[in-house]
């Protein structure tokens, strides 16, 4: 049986799985072994804004050193598929930008890394790789789904008539950069007001911070909130208006049934979810008021890993 490494890259670390798969891709996948490494890309690249190249080759090392650790003990692994954060080019893979990695434009992950490893590699966005692998995981396997990855950023992920859509130039379902508030703060794709820099993990960090003059961490702001903190309170709320705009927008232009929300800060679901209904409820267009299906993911972290092994084999198949 095909034998893969799916491969998740977090703002902190590297989350590597082996992801056995039937000859003929139709049964579901099986998820061998999960390991992590750490990998602190972010301020990696912050730390050589000056010089992008450095940070680039210390990514590949990083990166290829994880997965010669991961396939010495699994040497049946054939080929290597990547979830990685930023616009990924569907005609040739490169990564055009990555918004929470600054200084990386134009860089060929797939290329590079193969020379490195010696094995086919195939790069696709992180969060569309999270929505294959909620596809192909998801309970009789529907055929169009919206994935929306709550985490250091936002992310999101189309399937449609069972095929992962990328858009004609790698930036489809960039949800997170959807603009909800004019002026408002800004975000590493350039813009200001970005749904991602309110319903983030960040975002909400920022919002509490700006409540409060305290900076900590959106697990600690959920801690805070669950014991009545009126500013934790909010910063959550904020987040679920935010995100329900988004999705509102979304679903008046992409008419899916099925959602299915993911990452971190989806843990933080029922923080979130009275303002996110309340703003829904207002926003969204009523022929489409009772019939959404809202899920949240199970998978954690998996869901990319699998979806990012998944993909290369559809790639070398």
């Amino acid at each position: 049986m095909p034998m893969l490494i799916g491969i998740d890259v977090g703002g902190t670390n590297l989350r590597l799985g082996v992801v056995e798969i039937d000859a003929a891709g139709l049964a579901k996948p099986r998820l061998l072994e999960e390991m992590r490494f750490q990998a602190d890309f972010s301020s990696l690249c912050k730390l050589h804004q000056q010089a992008p190249e450095l940070a680039w080759q210390q990514i590949l090392t990083t990166t290829a050193n994880a997965i010669r650790t991961v396939a010495s003990k699994y040497p049946e692994v054939s080929a290597v598929g990547i979830g990685f954060p930023g616009f990924i080019a569907p005609d040739n893979q490169q990564i055009l930008q990555s918004p929470n990695l600054p200084g990386l434009r134009n860089v060929d992950l797939s290329k590079d890394l193969s020379a490195l490893i010696g094995l086919p590699v195939i790069t696709e966005n992180d969060a569309l790789a999270a929505a294959y692998g909620e596809y192909v995981m998801y309970p009789d396997r529907i055929s169009n789904l919206i994935y929306v990855g709550l985490g250091t950023g936002v992310g999101g992920g189309l399937i449609l008539n069972g095929q992962p859509f990328q858009g004609q130039h790698g930036v489809a379902m960039e949800v997170g950069h959807i603009i909800v508030q004019e002026g408002g703060r800004l975000c590493g794709c350039g813009n200001s007001g970005c749904m991602e820099q309110y319903a983030s993990a960040s975002g909400v960090a920022i919002s509490y911070f700006e409540a409060t003059q305290q900076r900590i961490s959106a697990a600690e702001i959920a801690s805070y909130a669950a014991q009545g903190d009126k500013a934790a309170i909010a910063a959550y709320a904020q987040a679920g208006k935010a995100l329900a705009q988004t999705l509102a927008h979304i679903l008046k232009v992409i008419d899916v049934t099925n959602i299915v929300l993911g990452g971190g800060m989806s843990a933080a679901w029922p923080l979130i979810s009275p303002s996110f209904e309340e703003r829904l409820s207002q926003d969204l267009i009523p022929a489409l008021h009772g019939k959404l299906k809202l899920h949240i993911s199970d998978m954690g972290d998996q869901a990319g890993i699998v979806g990012a092994a998944m993909l290369a084999f559809r790639s070398n198949n």
